[in-house]
């Protein structure tokens, strides 16, 4: 096997998009010995361990146990941490999913250490740089040496930017491994003594660090409740805010602890609507056909909203939103990409490099998924969500 290829994980989301290459590069011939890599953001059994089982992915091979703090902090700390890992231990090439501060720690690691970098989800934006993912996709973006893009959206992003180069339409790795995983989750029971009902997903910091605005969306959620019992995967993060601010869960919200990754999608796929702040849920809700309503100001994924069930929506105008959406729901339209195939994309695209030649040419997305593509921003923005 000889040269390693390092997959570094550092929060949940990242393991479903690197599952999808890791099961295709293990599905055939190898190219290298895969290297788990978990910088440790997420880092207790319900948010990470538990997801490593269902979506049969091994235990790390390289533990770095970095978590908390600020984002300089959190960031500096675990570019100290991989810099010494891989000058002990070069891998050909490092892929970074996503766009957390662990994700933007590898790449800049990465990168200053001369070790091609690949992103993983590239060419994602929501053109609001006070978020601190949009500053962070956008830097792993700027350093990367292979772009994997999920969609055309993304792709002509990428294009005005001027990376076409480096660009590639690989598809859409999140899709991929819910579509891989399907007969494990459709054969899950449904949610056992709640009927019908709809999913609450809060975790963004702008939505529940600011006690004010995180009050507000809990209050609009009850309000929502009045028309669909929501159930709630309450996020540890959402959870400290919830008990130190006294908060109270208004009736017809059900509060249950991180789901694992099945559980939650078989439970997301048994919804009549889901309410979210998540950049991934927005996917597979459209992938699903699920409507959507996100409770941010943009989305850095708007092909779930000009051919998805998603409706971006601030706070005050949720109730009345989710009874429009339950009365008229929207209809996804099949998105290039978002299918079972971007995990065996993303190894012909690894296999190009690793072979000395350069990323696969960026096809030419298809005319009309182009010219469909809109604005991705709410007319009114109203407070900054996350």
């Amino acid at each position: 096997m000889g040269r390693e290829i390092h997959l570094v994980a550092a929060a949940r989301p990242n393991l479903p998009k690197l599952a999808a290459l890791w099961h295709a590069m293990a599905e055939a011939p190898p190219l290298g010995q895969p290297v788990l890599v978990h910088t440790g953001q997420h880092h207790d059994d319900a948010m990470f361990g538990a997801l490593l089982r269902d979506l049969d992915l091994p235990e790390p091979d390289v533990w770095l146990g970095i978590a908390g703090g600020s984002h300089a902090e959190l960031t500096g700390r675990t570019m100290v941490a991989l810099e010494t890992l891989w000058r002990q231990r070069r891998p050909a090439v490092v892929i970074v999913p996503g766009d957390v501060d662990g994700a933007l720690a590898a790449a800049l690691a990465a990168a200053k250490l001369f070790i091609p970098v690949v992103h993983l989800e590239a060419g994602l934006r929501c053109d609001d740089v006070a978020l601190p993912e949009e500053v962070n996709r956008r830097a792993i973006d700027a350093v990367a040496t292979a772009l994997w893009a999920p969609d055309a959206a993304a792709m002509l992003t990428l294009a005005k930017e001027g990376r076409a180069a480096a660009a590639t339409m690989t598809g859409n790795a999140m899709i991929a491994t819910l579509e891989r995983t399907r007969p494990l989750w459709s054969a899950r029971p449904g949610k056992a003594g709640v009927g019908r009902y709809g999913v609450l997903t809060l975790h963004r910091g702008a939505n529940v660090d600011d006690c004010s605005r995180f009050a507000r969306l809990l209050a609009a959620a009850g309000e929502a409740a009045r028309r669909l019992d929501l159930i709630w995967p309450m996020h540890p993060r959402a959870l400290a805010c919830l008990q130190a601010q006294g908060l109270r869960v208004p009736s017809g919200i059900h509060l249950v602890p991180p789901l694992p990754y099945l559980d939650f999608i078989a439970t997301l796929a048994g919804a009549k609507a889901v309410i979210t702040d998540s950049g991934g849920v927005q996917e597979e809700a459209t992938h699903l056909g699920i409507p959507c309503l996100t409770l941010r100001a943009a989305t850095e994924r708007p092909l779930t909203l000009t051919h998805g069930t998603n409706r971006l929506v601030v706070p005050d105008r949720l109730p009345a939103a989710l009874e429009a959406m339950l009365a008229d729901p929207p209809v996804s339209r099949p998105i290039p990409g978002w299918d079972a195939l971007a995990g065996q994309r993303m190894r012909a695209a690894l296999a190009t490099l690793l072979l000395g030649g350069v990323p696969l040419p960026p096809g030419a997305p298809p005319r009309a998924e182009t010219a469909e593509l809109l604005p991705h921003k709410t007319e009114k923005a109203g407070p900054r969500g996350t």
